[in-house]
């Protein structure tokens, strides 16, 4: 089966009221193009990286009430989850696509992982322009990587919620959003250039 874009409808379904309806949404519109871009995106991740890795797609199952503002793959190397691991991600929020390599507050060793950040500090700065930072999975928010500066790594390292996603976004309009096949060679070029800094943190464990 061809590899599917995200289109305008995708997107809207953050404006769906009500957990129900909008998870229904997620389930019938999104998470099957996840499964088949992050299946192919699986492949190239383990093949470069010369061990298996795993497809995790967010199942929003701690939610009661207020529906999700965003979802997303997730590809890691641990078979049961993926939270508490540094891992790759793709997703969406209602006005913009995300790539991302991301270390989240669930971390048990990210101190040691944000210190080897701040050793590579330069290595991180030498990233092409477009990529941005962001310090809360949950938000919106982000910063071009030409901001970047050793404080946020430190909070990274010394606040016990602190984050510390790098990747790249891209609005729903891009061309590159709504080709399947455009839109994944964009992300295997973004994981690919992210590679050495996951190798990394993994050699801090």
């Amino acid at each position: 089966m061809s590899l599917q874009g995200f289109n305008k409808e995708d997107f809207e379904t953050f404006h769906i009221d009500g957990l129900d309806s909008r998870m229904e949404a997620i389930q019938n519109r999104i998470q099957p193009k996840f499964q088949l871009i992050g299946s192919q995106l699986v492949d190239v991740l383990s093949a470069e990286l010369g061990n298996e890795m795993f497809l995790h797609i967010a199942k929003h199952a701690r939610r009661t009430v207020n529906p999700p503002q965003d979802t997303w793959l997730a590809i890691g190397n641990n078979k049961r989850g993926y939270k508490k691991h540094p891992h790759f991600q793709l997703g969406l929020f209602d006005d913009h696509l995300f790539v991302w390599l991301a270390f989240i507050y669930e971390l048990p060793n990210k101190e040691k992982i944000a210190q080897s950040f701040i050793n590579q500090f330069e290595d991180l700065k030498k990233l092409p322009n477009d990529y941005v930072i962001s310090l809360d999975h949950t938000k919106k928010e982000s910063f071009p990587i030409t901001e970047l500066d050793i404080k946020h790594l430190e909070r990274f390292r010394d606040v016990k919620k602190g984050e510390f996603l790098i990747g790249k976004h891209l609005s729903p309009d891009d061309e590159r959003v709504r080709n399947g096949e455009k839109l994944f060679k964009f992300t295997k070029e973004t994981y690919e250039d992210l590679i050495p800094f996951y190798q990394s943190s993994l050699q801090t464990h």
